[in-house]
């Protein structure tokens, strides 16, 4: 049961990512969406096949192959702007191509299913700060997540600056916002993290694409939960759990509920498997 658990589950999950890549590349009839998310889908798919195998850096293995995927090849190379600009021009221009695509899939519709599995295993940004020495919190969490609305708007203002002002080479521009939105990303993620002792205080507080993914993963299919006859509310789940999340309650009004990175910590670390 466990070797057909550990197969099956991978299988259907590429089968999903598969199923977006083939209509992508038939509606559009741009192969590369075929190349982009079968490429994701197997990455994925890896990453979960080894970590029902308990191995112990499945996720980080996916946070390589999809982050540094999307930030050198699609953003470096091909220079697309993937970060929350990039959407913003794309959405202006009326053109339902390489951001707009990205976000309606990981970020808008998806959580829906996968909540904010993308913050866990394909966020560039959160894939350098998850190696820097602050895993679990030293302390509550500070009320500043107020600031993810105003760098969401920021973004949104510069963008729209640009149309407005029908500045030329708005696609130059975007290239050149993509690296210096990343070089202060990593930037404040890095002071951040330092200055509250958490490696996920930029997610928690700064990162704007966190309004988009938020309201959605609280409808999120894919959830963890507490099986209440096994639980002996030992509180090891939350001092594990990156992101404050209250695992030991199902509700979906949990504390910090909609911020779970399903990262599996609560899982791997609960003493009586009630996770």
């Amino acid at each position: 049961m466990r070797r057909s658990k550990t197969l099956l589950v991978p299988i259907l999950i590429l089968l999903v990512f598969e199923a977006v890549a083939v209509t992508l590349w038939l509606t559009k009839g741009n192969l590369f969406y075929l190349f982009n998310f079968t490429y994701i889908g197997v990455s994925v798919a890896l990453g979960v096949f080894l970590m029902l195998r308990k191995y112990k850096h499945a996720r980080r293995i996916v946070q390589l192959l999809v982050g540094l995927y999307m930030l050198v090849y699609l953003g470096l190379i091909c220079g697309e702007n993937m970060q929350l600009e990039g959407f913003w021009y794309y959405l202006f221009t009326g053109v339902f191509e390489a951001a707009t695509i990205h976000y309606a899939v990981a970020k808008i519709f998806g959580p829906l299913l996968f909540g904010r599995g993308w913050c866990g295993y394909a966020c560039w940004t959160a894939m350098l700060l998850d190696f820097l020495p602050f895993k679990t919190p030293a302390g509550p969490r500070k009320k500043l997540g107020w600031i993810r609305y105003i760098t969401f708007a920021a973004s949104l203002v510069f963008v729209a600056a640009l149309f407005l002002a029908k500045v030329g080479n708005i696609e130059r521009i975007m290239f050149w916002a993509f690296i210096a939105g990343n070089v202060l990303y990593y930037g404040t993620g890095i002071i951040l993290a330092f200055v509250f002792k958490d490696n996920r205080a930029f997610c928690k507080y700064i990162c704007p694409v966190t309004v988009f993914l938020k309201p959605m993963s609280y409808f999120s299919l894919i959830r963890v939960k507490c099986d209440r006859d096994k639980c002996v509310n030992c509180g090891k789940c939350k001092r594990v759990c990156p992101m404050d999340v209250d695992m030991t309650d199902n509700s979906r009004r949990r504390k910090n509920g909609t911020e779970c990175i399903l990262c599996m910590e609560c899982v791997k670390n609960c003493p009586k498997d009630a996770l």
